[in-house]
């Protein structure tokens, strides 16, 4: 074989190289019409487990495998959650495995612990049981002034960026830092001068959100409780008790639009009818807002409200049983016409 035909196999065995490298390294490798997709992989994985996990995503494994072992990927597979964009090729998705991206982890409205974890563990890699166990930790409690039934009011309602693989201890940890840095001078101060501590700022404020989602009227619900435990006079908060139900029927699905005269006796620590001063722990997980209200109470001499029937969303206030009483009749007297009955 003469030196030319040599020099044209080599050259053409040199295109072909090339071209195989650039299909491997650059060309799409993607099988998911959507723009992106995220995949999760768990702390502890192994590469043949990350391959399990890519497979639906990836057209072609053997060109991901090739691309992976020559950057050494199956040695040093990280957990976590990583973003795979439509039409990215087996060179970068190595690199798009190598890239943790952050969760923007949200919470709000949650009404006990065990659902708040419930919506946490959906969101990163802790499950309900191992979430619920880190926070309901005795020398935790302890070492920060929290019980089982206070702990909740740890938790601000927020949106925080977490790597997905965090682990629940982390987690809680940057929550009671957050909390703590929530509690300024200020705050505190505004605290101590109701002679409540933040755990008992957070329960009161609890059941003034669940009064009303009016943020202008908010204040005025403050000082009518706040009033009532400087007289000595019990909460009688309709929301403790609607807690106390679905408490004692372990169901926070059900809807309780009207809290009947025998739902006022039920045995629990959170009837706020049957028992003097705050419940045991917050009922839901307030907004800032219904926290500030507390801590910025509307001074006045209100001891009663009701929901109003011509201002919907708002309430009646009253300093007096006599005015309160025809307050209540009226709002009483729309519910039976709407045939309202639970």
């Amino acid at each position: 074989m003469n030196k030319s035909k040599i020099f044209k196999i080599t050259a053409a065995v040199g295109v072909l190289v090339v071209l195989l490298v650039y299909i491997k390294f650059f060309t799409s490798n993607t099988t998911f019409d959507k723009e992106e997709v995220y995949v999760e992989i768990p702390t502890g994985s192994k590469y043949d487990e990350v391959q399990k996990i890519i497979s639906p995503y990836v057209t072609n494994m053997s060109d991901f495998e090739f691309i992976a072992q020559l950057r050494s990927y199956p040695d040093n597979v990280k957990p976590g959650r990583f973003l795979l964009k439509k039409g990215m090729s087996a060179f970068q998705l190595v690199s798009a495995m190598r890239r943790n991206v952050p969760v923007k982890l949200a919470f709000n409205n949650q009404e006990r612990l065990e659902n708040l974890c419930e919506r946490i563990s959906s969101q990163i890699e802790p499950d309900t049981t191992k979430l619920l166990a880190t926070f309901r930790d005795s020398i935790f409690l302890q070492k920060n002034g929290f019980t089982k039934e206070t702990v909740f009011a740890m938790f601000l309602p927020n949106t925080y960026e977490f790597y997905w693989n965090v682990s629940a201890e982390k987690f809680r940890d940057k929550m009671l830092e957050e909390y703590n840095r929530f509690w300024t001078k200020e705050r505190l101060a505004k605290a101590t001068e109701l002679n409540m501590t933040p755990v008992q700022v957070i329960t009161l404020a609890s059941i003034v959100h669940k009064e009303t989602v009016k943020k202008s009227e908010r204040p005025t619900v403050a000082g009518v409780y706040l009033n009532r435990l400087k007289d000595g006079m019990k909460l009688q908060a309709d929301p403790t008790v609607i807690y106390a139900l679905k408490l004692r029927d372990n169901d926070f699905e059900q809807v309780i639009k009207r809290v009947l005269y025998n739902d006022l006796f039920i045995a629990s620590p959170y009837n706020t009818y049957q028992n003097e001063g705050l419940p045991p722990g917050p009922i839901a997980m307030p907004d800032i807002d219904a926290i500030d209200a507390v801590l910025n109470a509307e001074k006045h001499n209100y001891l009663y409200f009701c929901a109003s029937v011509e201002r919907f969303g708002y309430h009646e206030f009253a300093a007096t049983m006599a005015q309160h009483d025809v307050n209540a009749k009226k709002y009483a007297d729309w519910l039976n016409a709407q045939g309202t009955k639970r």
